[in-house]
């Protein structure tokens, strides 16, 4: 029996695509070579990596004028990335500092020019989203993180502006049906609702690019990757594989408009289960609340010690919150069943009962 895996990434990934992933391994599509042992450039694979990048365009549904990359390096080498190649040093780009990736962000980006800061919410703990504020017009452009996994809260709306939108949705992409094509830049970690770590997914409205005068290695240009199909150096080609396969899942159970539904039912069973006992506390704004990522805590440390061990004695793994904030995480990405959220909230039902 498999565990109740609540981990916030590397995190659960559907059956069906363990079993595809690891049937590749010891023989790819009948060929009597490993998936590990093709070569990049090979037909295997480029069909590979072709199905997947028309896959994310079909289900984000975008048009002619967007790319996908699949890129080594995960998402916090987009931190980098995205102001060398849109960031010349005299100008100033918009950024919204919600967490701890954003700040990150915040950091990479100031190396490479001005970092306005147009919205925080630091001042409350990073618990509810700011979304009260100005966009500068000469701003290059507005960064935002669309979920905060650490924190536990999501942008439910977007901001309307007209500079470009760049988002780092690596904790809640493919889990929700919003306009993709508003945004210029969208990237992605893999390791949370797209499939395994190791591969970074890219996709950018082609007509923000080749504005910059700054020189950017080769290897970091994206119009590189875009003109080698991102084949320019080896891909990390198991990594691609197991997002494809995750894709294809996501296709095969509905779209997006499944995957939401599902977000909405685990996310709301949740929720309701620690707001109806008072021993669990969450500090989010009702707003603001993940449907990825619920962060909450029991006040008596003892007390809260004694649940994560039976979390951990009932197959439940995963649900210690981020080193630096503490307190409990439920990690509820695509592929984690309802089953294991209805499962944990029992036990916490029966805890509550318990102990409170």
């Amino acid at each position: 029996m498999r565990k109740h895996n609540f981990n916030s990434g590397p995190s659960i990934l559907p059956q069906e695509v363990l079993e595809q992933a690891a049937d590749a391994i010891k023989n790819f599509n009948g060929i009597n070579l490993s998936l590990l042992e093709i070569g990049h450039r090979s037909k295997w694979f480029v069909d590979v990596m072709e199905e997947a990048r028309n896959l994310v365009k079909e289900l984000m549904q975008l048009n002619e004028n967007f790319e996908v990359l699949f890129l080594h390096g995960g998402a916090t080498t987009q931190f980098m990335q995205i102001p060398l190649n849109l960031l010349n040093n005299h100008e100033t780009a918009a950024y919204c500092d919600n967490g701890i990736w954003g700040s990150k962000a915040i950091n990479e980006a100031s190396v490479f020019g001005n970092v306005n800061i147009v919205a925080s919410s630091k001042e409350k703990n990073y618990t509810y989203i700011n979304k009260n504020f100005d966009i500068p017009t000469n701003s290059k452009y507005l960064h935002l993180t669309s979920n905060n996994t650490v924190e536990g809260t999501q942008w439910h709306q977007f901001p309307t502006t007209s500079v470009p939108l760049i988002a780092d949705m690596s904790s809640d992409i493919f889990s929700r049906k919003i306009d993709f094509k508003s945004f210029s830049l969208m990237y992605a970690g893999a390791q949370k609702n797209m499939g395994a770590a190791g591969v970074s997914l890219v996709v950018v409205n082609k007509n923000i690019l080749g504005k910059n005068s700054r020189k950017i290695p080769a290897i970091m240009d994206y119009q590189n990757h875009i003109n080698a199909n991102s084949l320019l150096n080896t891909p990390p080609v198991f990594a691609i594989y197991v997002a494809l396969l995750t894709l294809r899942w996501i296709k095969k159970e509905g779209g997006l408009a499944a995957m939401e539904k599902r977000a909405e039912e685990k996310s709301s069973l949740l929720y309701n289960t620690i707001d109806n006992f008072p021993i669990y506390t969450t500090y989010v704004e009702k707003a603001d609340r993940s449907k990825m990522n619920a962060v909450f805590f029991i006040e008596d440390e003892n007390l809260q010690n004694k649940f994560l061990e039976e979390c951990n004695n009932n197959s439940m793994i995963g649900v210690k919150g981020y080193r630096t904030v503490g307190g409990i995480r439920v990690s509820m990405y695509n592929a984690l069943p309802y089953e294991s959220v209805a499962a944990i909230s029992q036990l916490m039902t029966n805890f509550a009962i318990k102990h409170g």
